[in-house]
């Protein structure tokens, strides 16, 4: 666990507490680069030059008042392990160099 990503075990038995202003990323059945990608600019609506890659992710990911997200992965069938990674990276160096945002991952 770092500082910029919390995982949450919903069947621990323990609260599964998360901020109150945490956003909501919603990714549907499959979490890959495409979906991470497109929830991304929906929940945090991006400016309309965003690219949909991971550099433009990042850029517009940085600029945004973004604090808090979540990442609810109950309900997911497939996950494309590679590309989670990348976007988990890409928190961890946003939180490194500005503070935000902070992730809570729910499993």
């Amino acid at each position: 666990m770092t500082d910029a990503i919390y995982y949450i075990n919903k069947d621990s038995g323990t609260p599964t507490f998360t901020p109150e202003q945490a956003i909501d990323i919603v990714v549907g059945d499959i979490l890959d680069k495409a979906s991470l990608l497109i929830a991304l600019d929906k929940a945090l609506n991006f400016p309309d030059y965003f690219s949909h890659n991971w550099d433009s992710a990042w850029d517009c990911l940085t600029d945004s008042d973004a604090k808090y997200l979540r990442l609810d992965l109950t309900d997911i069938k497939q996950i494309n392990t590679e590309d989670f990674n990348v976007f988990k990276s890409m928190i961890e160096d946003a939180y490194r160099d500005f503070g935000r945002p902070q992730l809570w991952v729910v499993g």
